[in-house]
Order: structure tokens, then sequence, then C-alpha cells
């Protein structure tokens, strides 16, 4: 039996129950054609169904056409008026060996990817760095999860990572040749070094973030200390590794132009400075480009697996 004159109307069982607030489209139109509800119910002439907004009509494809245009048209220009300050100030300084225009730069450019000088020594340079940034991984990960989560490993450790952090991985290279010599050993050492605090210590942080609530719903459901570490811990804290992750590639990528000047016998950082003895500046700003470019471009993937791995962490200010 329904009040047609109230907002509840009685259920199968005899009590009453909400019926879904909806718009008035049309009697005749929800009788001929009725639309099923959720529940398995359907809509009748009293209670027609409100259907909501969809995403197109939320933010249509247009209006999301013309965002990132604008923002594309905004980094272009940003890139235009960068070239034309650096055009300028070569023609005032007049000197190719100092500074060479950017026309000039990017035909030593073209001719170092047509030698294969280019590929060759980027390809070492990011083979390093994919294994630093892996055993960096290995160790720094597991033993910020144990620091965040056990305060006596904690204690032991951050004394002696605090007492290491401000030391510039480049001072290390003097004792690394000693050590290591030249060769790959060096660099690698060098961007572990670099790469190994930024991944702990936000590990920790991320662990220690963790909302204890979470923790104590999932141990009164009986879940173990296993479960709850990969499944309540683990996404809890990955934005802040994400994070950690992001900033351990940027620290690194920076660091192995330094640790490869002097400890290697390739890579970028050694082109730039075996250009430089031969005052074959051109060549130089185009490796600078480059080393450039691949940080830029393996920044916006992280970014992307960021926003795809932690989706819930776009509000937070972490993606």
């Amino acid at each position: 039996m329904t009040n047609q004159s109230d907002s509840r109307r009685v259920d199968d069982k005899g009590f009453w129950e909400e019926a879904p607030m909806v718009d008035m489209i049309g009697a005749e139109d929800a009788a001929a054609s009725p639309v099923a509800l959720d529940g398995g119910r359907r809509a009748t002439p009293d209670f027609p169904v409100r259907t909501l907004p969809s995403a197109q009509q939320i933010l249509p494809p247009g209006r999301i056409w013309r965002l990132a245009s604008g923002q594309s048209v905004v980094s272009l220009c940003s890139v235009v008026a960068f070239l034309l300050l650096w055009e300028g100030a070569a023609v005032w300084v007049d000197s190719p060996i100092q500074l060479p225009t950017p026309v000039v730069v990017g035909s030593a450019l073209v001719d170092l990817a047509r030698e294969g000088d280019l590929f060759d020594n980027a390809s070492v340079s990011i083979e390093r760095l994919v294994l630093s940034l892996g055993v960096a991984i290995a160790i720094a990960i597991p033993l910020g999860f144990l620091m965040g989560l056990n305060k006596t490993a904690e204690a032991l450790v951050d004394p002696l990572v605090e007492l290491l952090r401000p030391i510039s991985g480049i001072a290390w290279i003097p004792l690394g040749l000693f050590i290591f010599g030249v060769g790959d050993t060096l660099p690698i050492f060098i961007l572990v070094y670099v790469a190994f605090f930024q991944l702990l210590l936000n590990t920790v942080a991320g662990v220690k973030a963790v909302d204890p609530k979470l923790v104590a719903a999932a141990r009164t459901m009986g879940v173990g200390r296993a479960v709850i570490l990969r499944k309540v811990v683990t996404p809890a804290a990955l934005p802040s590794i994400m994070v950690g992750f992001r900033l351990a590639f940027a620290s690194a990528w920076t660091a192995i132009v330094a640790a490869e000047l002097i400890g290697a016998p390739s890579g970028l950082g050694f082109a730039i400075e075996w250009y430089r003895e031969l005052l074959m500046t051109p060549k130089v700003f185009a490796f600078i480009l480059v080393i450039a470019a691949i940080g830029y471009t393996c920044d916006l993937g992280l970014r992307a697996l960021q926003r795809r791995l932690t989706p819930w962490s776009d509000g937070m200010g972490l993606a």
C-alpha cells in the first residue's frame, strides 16, 4: 500500500521504507517504459528515476581539451622564451667556445646522434642509474619499514643515518677512487649513497603516518601481522614511498654527472668532460640538454606511475 502524500512506502513485510527522491519527468512516460532501480525495484509513475549526471556532463571533453591545450601553450611559451634568452646571450657573448647558440647546439646534437656517441653514453648512464636505484630500494625500503614499526631499530639506526646524511655523495669520490678505482663500481656506489637516504626517510615517515585506527580495526577482526603489513601498512605508506622514489631518482640523476666526470670511463658525465677538454662546447651543451630531457621525461613517467598506484594521494599534495 502506497501513501502518495508521504515520502515513504510500506514494503512486502509491512515495514516503512524511504521512497527514492525523484524528478517528475512524466507519469505517462514512466508507466510506459519503467526502468529498473538498484536492488531490483522498478520505477513507477509515483517514483520515476532520477539519473545522475555523467562525467561528460560534469566536465565535457571539449573543456578538458581546452584546459590541456592551455597548459601546453603556457609550457611551450616558457621553452620559447628560454631559447630566445639563450640566443640573445650567445649573440651578446659572441664566442662559440664560451656560449654557442641553440642552433649550433642542435646541430651538434644531431651529429652525436648520427655517430652513435649520444646513445652509447646515455645507455651506460641509464643502466648505472637503474642498477643503483634497485640496490637502494632493496636496502632502504625494508629498513624503513623496520625503523617505522620498531622503535628499538629506529634508535639504533637513526643516529648513523643522521650522521652520514649531511655528507654529500660527491665528497666520497676521492676516497672511492682509492677503494674502487675508475670503472662502474664508483658511480654506482655514489648513486646508491645519494638515493638511499631519500628512500629511507620517506619510507619511515610513511609507515609512521599510518592511521593507528586502521591497524586496530584489522586486529579486532583477527588479522595477522603479515596481512596487516601487506594490506594496511603498505598501501597507507605507499604515497610517501613514491615521493621518496621520485626524490631519490632526482638526486641520483643529478649526482651521476659528478660521479662519471672522474670515476668512469664512459657515460654522460664522462662525455661532458671529454668534449670540454677538446673545447667542443656545442657537444658539451648537447649532452647537458640530453641529461635534462631524460630527467624530465623520467619524472613525468614517475608522476604517472604514482597517480596510477596511489590515486587517493592526488588531494594530499603527494602526487
